[in-house]
């Protein structure tokens, strides 16, 4: 057999906990991963894994062959990727993982266009609000955003960020409420006002405004409406079911329309910066590169 082949089935299946896990990760049989391990085991002469039916372990001689076996993988990794740059374009499939929303809105246009420029490239596409594990799950980037004023990304461990752009978030409400309720002048107006939440897994997220110290100040409206779509909240605005705190980029058209008018614009709103991350590795692969800055270049025109 393959010996960096089997060092790549042993990685994965390390990564991943499981023999079944690297099969279907691989699109390999179980007995076929466990072939792979059994041939490194027997090339070594010594045991990498201690199984039984219910779990697997890693032994001590294991343990540190396993973090061998990572850099050799990546320096092969790289290797590949400069045999590939002669190419001078993108190909390969690229497996990112994306806020739904924001995804579908923003990203996935950008990430297209890209497609169709280079027809080599292959795209998978994962929309989920969670952040990925890019080694565990296979991501080759990572789409995130944080406030401006929580820890940077880059202290993720073992990843590289890059921030891509920043978007404001707005209050705002349709014409219909503003006549029957009136304007809000400050934030602090806010708590009389009828409020679109939105809230996940039974968590309600307040709205966020920035504070002198740095601490965003903490603000949630009377609400009778709790929704975990964004989309959903502002159709509630526009509805005049009340006001809502959502981002820029949703909802300019409807601002434009008329259909939402932005309130309490002479105060500081709070900003969310977009990331793009990846995994720290001796050689960023050009799908990944193109990708990073096709996104770093077109995302800052729709954030505005």
């Amino acid at each position: 057999m393959d010996r960096l082949a089997s060092m790549a089935v042993f990685v994965k299946a390390v990564d991943l906990g499981s023999f079944a896990a690297a099969a279907s990760a691989l699109d390999l049989s179980g007995p076929m991963v466990g072939k792979h391990v059994r041939f490194l085991e027997e090339r070594l002469g010594v045991r990498l894994l201690n199984r039984t039916t219910r779990r697997q372990s890693l032994t001590d001689f294991g343990r540190a062959y396993y973090e061998r076996c990572r850099v050799v993988l990546a320096e092969a990794e790289a290797a590949d990727a400069l045999a590939a740059d002669q190419f001078s374009e993108p190909r390969g499939r690229l497996r990112v993982t994306m806020p739904a929303l924001f995804g579908r809105r923003c990203v996935v246009p950008i990430l297209l266009k890209l497609a169709e420029r280079y027809p080599a490239l292959e795209l998978d596409l994962s929309f989920n609000d969670r952040f990925a594990d890019l080694a565990g799950d296979g991501f080759d980037l990572a789409i995130r955003s944080l406030a401006a004023s929580s820890r940077n990304l880059e202290d993720r461990a073992g990843t590289i960020a890059r921030r891509l752009a920043r978007h404001h978030m707005v209050v705002c409400g349709s014409p219909s409420y503003l006549d029957r309720h009136g304007p809000p002048r400050q934030i602090e107006d806010l708590g009389s006002h009828h409020g679109i939440i939105y809230s996940r897994s039974g968590r309600v997220h307040p709205w966020l405004f920035p504070r002198d110290d740095g601490l965003p100040a903490e603000v949630t409206p009377r609400n009778r409406l709790r929704l975990d779509d964004l989309d959903a909240i502002a159709d509630a605005a526009v509805a005049g079911l009340g006001l809502a705190w959502l981002p820029g980029w949703l909802v300019r058209e409807r601002i434009e329309a008329g259909a939402l008018v932005p309130l309490l614009s002479d105060q500081p709103g709070l900003h969310f910066d977009n990331h793009a991350l990846w995994l720290q590795t001796p050689y960023l692969p050009l799908k990944v590169r193109f990708a990073v800055d096709a996104l770093a270049a077109q995302l800052p025109r729709l954030m505005r």
